[in-house]
């Protein structure tokens, strides 16, 4: 308002401005960021033994809720770096030949209190013949499957600069050392978070995860983003992608993307064990940039009337768009766009699972 109390639209296109600014750069904080990972550990209770998979981008939708891609699921760890032994003398040792039997028992040693079989050779060759070994005997190496039998979990990354979970030294107490520690390489302090996959929607390649056996708190102070189920034209204005930084997974980016078109999409994902599945259903095209690696990152709508950002899409796949160099087309992919599958897809399964709290 002005002194004569008319409504000043310069300063309130100032406001929008600024405030969509703001909006963007807490996007990428550490602080204020919906955007994390989710890893598939083994051994996450062993400092010297933890290991980490399967890195895949995720963002926070409320209630402890996240959502990624679910393709990931189906590919294949190769081998285990433990496993208990009821699942190791029920589905692997009955299958092998003598000397293969001899190639594990030197490759892995139990732990009898624990009553689990740990990876202890460090002989390359010998990695190499337990992968070519768990293949011919068809042992399912299927991270999905890992999840099932409890061979590995799953948890969230969350780090910071410095050593307090969002900045509160309270919260930072219900950490300890298997969940908390110092990664002085890339100057951050990762905290993680048990997460559990509660639903993979393979056709649309969503995968939805929850926290679990984590404090209220704790989920609390996570940031989330709001869904917008809403399929978009392809003249919107103020749409994003928010994933990891162009040259590390540490940092995060937000840059302009354009909805480009729509495809009723069809795509077979090539899976040796369970056998080949459909990827489809309704996609847009995306025109913007992308990095490798950014399946799960979420395509956002600024939205004017309420001045935040909404989630309405997930990164699914790149699009090749075959070029012509030197008069060859075979090989020439160029990887331009990308496929995404908007939240509308899923949206009376998510909010079943929304409204059950």
């Amino acid at each position: 308002m002005n002194l004569f109390g008319i409504f000043d639209f310069g300063q309130l296109n100032h406001f929008m401005k600024n405030h969509k600014l703001l909006k963007q750069l807490e996007l990428t904080h550490e602080q204020t960021s919906p955007l994390f990972r989710i890893m598939f550990t083994q051994n996450i209770e062993d400092s010297q033994r933890r290991h980490f998979e399967n890195n895949i981008c995720a963002f926070h939708i409320g209630q402890g809720y996240f959502l990624t891609v679910a393709h990931n699921l189906k590919t294949e760890a190769k081998i285990f770096r433990s496993i208990s032994t009821e699942v190791f003398e029920r589905d692997i040792l009955p299958y092998l030949n003598n000397p293969q039997r001899q190639l594990f028992e030197n490759s892995f040693y139990l732990n009898t209190e624990k009553q689990r079989y740990y990876w202890s050779s460090n002989n390359p060759n010998d990695y190499t013949a337990v992968v070519d070994t768990l293949k011919q005997i068809r042992f399912d190496t299927r991270w999905v499957t890992f999840l099932e039998k409890k061979i590995c979990q799953t948890h969230l990354i969350v780090q910071f600069k410095e050593p307090l979970f969002y900045q509160n030294q309270e919260l930072t107490t219900h950490f300890d050392a298997t969940t908390h520690f110092a990664e002085p390489a890339i100057n951050r302090h990762t905290f993680l978070i048990e997460v559990a996959l509660v639903e993979a929607f393979y056709g649309d390649d969503i995968a939805l995860y929850r926290i679990i056996n984590t404090p209220r708190e704790i989920v609390a102070a996570i940031p989330a983003v709001k869904m917008n189920f809403n399929i978009l034209p392809d003249n919107q204005e103020g749409y994003y992608c928010l994933q990891s930084s162009p040259t590390s997974e540490v940092g995060k980016l937000l840059n302009k993307a354009q909805i480009d078109g729509f495809t009723e999409h069809f795509s077979i994902f090539p899976e040796r064990i369970g056998g080949n599945y459909v990827l489809e259903g309704l996609r847009y095209l995306i025109k913007g940039y992308f990095r490798f690696g950014s399946s799960g990152a979420p395509y956002l709508v600024y939205n004017k009337e309420q001045y935040e950002f909404e989630v309405n899409a997930i990164q699914s796949e790149a699009c090749p768009i075959q070029l012509s160099i030197d008069n060859k087309r075979d090989g020439n992919f160029q990887y331009v766009n990308a496929i995404a599958t908007p939240l509308q897809n899923i949206q009376e399964k998510l909010e079943v699972y929304l409204n059950q709290n």
